[in-house]
C-alpha cells in the first residue's frame, strides 16, 4: 500500500476526510518551497499537490497563472521541482506529494525517464491535466511500475463513459472539478457536487477529492461532507502572493489551520463511507 492509499485507509478508520492543499512550486522563490511544504503539513495536510509550473496552464485561472510565472521567472524547470520534492522527502517521508502540470515538460523529458526521476525523489502521485484517460493507459502503466499512482480529473460535464475510463486507470484518488471554468473562477455548487459525487463512486474504486472554488473554511467543511477529500489552491495561492517571504510560512499556517479545523468539525452525511 502506498502512501496515499495509508492516509485514506487511515482517515476512513479515523471518520475524517483529507484536506489536499495545492501550492506551486519555486513560487514566490525556490528558496521558500520546502518552508511552504513544511508549514502545510504542520497546518493538517494529508496530501499536498505540488504545481509543477508552466507557461501555458490552460485550467488555471489568473491566480495560479501568476504563480507559474513568477516560478518561471526564477528558472524553476521539471528537475529542480523533483529536486525540491527529494529536499522535503529527507525530513518527512510520510506525507504524499502529488505533482499536478502539463504533458509537455514530462515529453520533453520521457515518460520513463520521469517516472524513474519521480519515484527516485520521493512523488508518490502525477496529474497531468492535459492526459485524457483515453490517451493514458502507457503513462499510467508507467508510473504505476515506480509504484506512483496516476490522478485523473473528472468534471461536471463528464459522461458515464468517462468516468469508467478514469476509473479504469486511476489510483490514489480522482480529482473532481467542481465547477465548469479555471481554477478559482467561480463560487461552488456544493449541492450539484453532492448529486454527482454518487455516481463517480458507483463507477470507481478510489476516493473521491473536490477542487476549484473552495475559497473559505465554511465551504471546505460542507465538501467535507460528501466527499472523502478537500482540495484548496489558489486561496492558498493569493495568501502567498499578499504575504512577505518573511511572513507567508505563519499566514499560510493560519489559514490552512482554519479550514482543516472546519474539516475536522464537519459531520459527515449520512450515508458517507
Amino acid at each position: 500500500m502506498g502512501r496515499i492509499q495509508q492516509v485514506f485507509a487511515r482517515l476512513q478508520g479515523e471518520g475524517r476526510k483529507a484536506l489536499i492543499p495545492f501550492i506551486t512550486a519555486g513560487d514566490p522563490d525556490p528558496g521558500l518551497t520546502v518552508p511552504l511544504l513544511r508549514t502545510l503539513v504542520r497546518a493538517g495536510a494529508d496530501v499536498i499537490e505540488l504545481g509543477v509550473p508552466f507557461s501555458d496552464p490552460m485550467a488555471d485561472g489568473p491566480t495560479i497563472q501568476r504563480a507559474s510565472e513568477r516560478a518561471l521567472a526564477k528558472g524553476v524547470s521539471l528537475r529542480q521541482v523533483l529536486s525540491l520534492v527529494a529536499t522535503f522527502r529527507d525530513e518527512d517521508r510520510t506525507t504524499p506529494i502529488v505533482l499536478m502540470g502539463y504533458a509537455n515538460p514530462i515529453e520533453a523529458m520521457g515518460v520513463g525517464a520521469f517516472a524513474a526521476a519521480a519515484a527516485a525523489a520521493g512523488v508518490d502521485g502525477v496529474l497531468v491535466v492535459d492526459y485524457p484517460p483515453e490517451e493514458s493507459a502507457d503513462f499510467a502503466a508507467a508510473l504505476q511500475r515506480h509504484a506512483i499512482d496516476p490522478i485523473f480529473l473528472l468534471a461536471p460535464t463528464s459522461s458515464d463513459a468517462r468516468i469508467a475510463e478514469v476509473g479504469a486507470l486511476a489510483s490514489g484518488y480522482i480529482y473532481y472539478v467542481s465547477l465548469k471554468g479555471v481554477t478559482g473562477s467561480a463560487t461552488l455548487d456544493v449541492a450539484a457536487v453532492a448529486a454527482r459525487i454518487p455516481e463517480i463512486r458507483a463507477r470507481t474504486g478510489v476516493p473521491v477529492g473536490v477542487g476549484f472554488g473552495i475559497r473559505d473554511a465554511a465551504t471546505a467543511a460542507a465538501v467535507a461532507r460528501i466527499a472523502d477529500a478537500v482540495v484548496v489552491g489558489s486561496r492558498l495561492i493569493e495568501e502567498i502572493e499578499r504575504s512577505a517571504a518573511a511572513t507567508a510560512c505563519d499566514n499560510v499556517l493560519n489559514l490552512l489551520s482554519g479550514i482543516r479545523q472546519a474539516i475536522d468539525a464537519a459531520a459527515p452525511a449520512t450515508g458517507e463511507p
